[in-house]
């Protein structure tokens, strides 16, 4: 049985790498922001004495890596096939920034440094095939972290107080390895889009008070995984009617 072409046998094992990813998401959220080892035998053996299941980042991820497969399904090669494993990696350093960004508001150095690593290894490999992929990805990685860093930076001059966080100028950086040129640009307007629309949810439903700081690396991760889904140009043809108020003619 195929669904999209692709064998649904594929889906299933999705599904099955995806509780164990899960778990591990929920692991790296206990341990990334005590500055404490991921990869560590004293903490596993600690782990499986307090052992909890977290189903609801089991049943993202598993939500993830299904629309994954099915974007982008299984090709015969490797190469053909870094943007799906791009993904599929990427997706619980996302996860992970999301939640502890949202509880804590700090995005740690140790995982926007390892989202910026994996970024230079797939990098490497897309260069293989192709240098020009490889130099859209360095220039998103420019992008990404330049205009957060301008935006911090206008920030303090003019209000005297950061206006973004370092943690999101590294986490942008980072993801511009991942997302080439173009896609950052589309990520970073979708995030402010993001941001604006659910901060004021946020603020009516009283969620959040208006002396309380809203963190934005949820509204970076989000506005990933949209431009992951949904095509470039279906994205720039929204964004367009929304920031010319329906005046584009694409």
């Amino acid at each position: 049985m195929y669904i999209n072409d692709t064998h649904i046998a594929y889906f299933i094992g999705a599904v099955i790498l995806a509780i164990f990813v899960g778990q591990f998401v929920g692991w790296m959220n206990k341990r990334l922001p005590n500055y404490e080892k991921v990869f560590s035998l004293k903490g596993l053996k600690e782990n499986r004495k307090n052992f909890k299941p977290h189903y609801i980042l089991i049943l993202i991820t598993a939500v993830i890596y299904v629309g994954l497969v099915y974007r982008f399904g299984i090709k015969e090669t490797l190469i053909a096939n870094l943007d799906l494993i791009k993904y599929v990696i990427l997706t619980p350093m996302l996860l992970s920034a999301f939640v502890i960004d949202y509880k804590l508001q700090i995005i740690p150095n140790r995982l926007n440094l390892a989202i910026f690593e994996t970024g230079l290894i797939f990098c490497f490999l897309y260069g293989l095939s192709n240098v020009a992929i490889s130099i859209n990805m360095f220039l998103g990685m420019l992008a990404g972290a330049g205009i957060f860093l301008l935006i911090t930076l206008l920030g303090g001059l003019f209000y005297g107080k950061e206006a973004m966080g370092f943690g999101d100028v590294k986490l942008m950086g980072a993801l511009g390895l991942f997302f080439g040129l173009s896609n950052i640009i589309i990520v970073t307007l979708l995030s402010f889009l993001i941001g604006a629309v659910l901060s004021i949810i946020l603020l009516i439903t009283k969620i959040r008070k208006t002396s309380e700081y809203i963190p934005f690396g949820p509204f970076i991760v989000i506005a990933s995984f949209i431009s992951i889904y949904v095509p470039f140009e279906t994205i720039k043809m929204i964004l367009m009617e929304i920031f010319t108020l329906g005046m584009y003619k694409g």
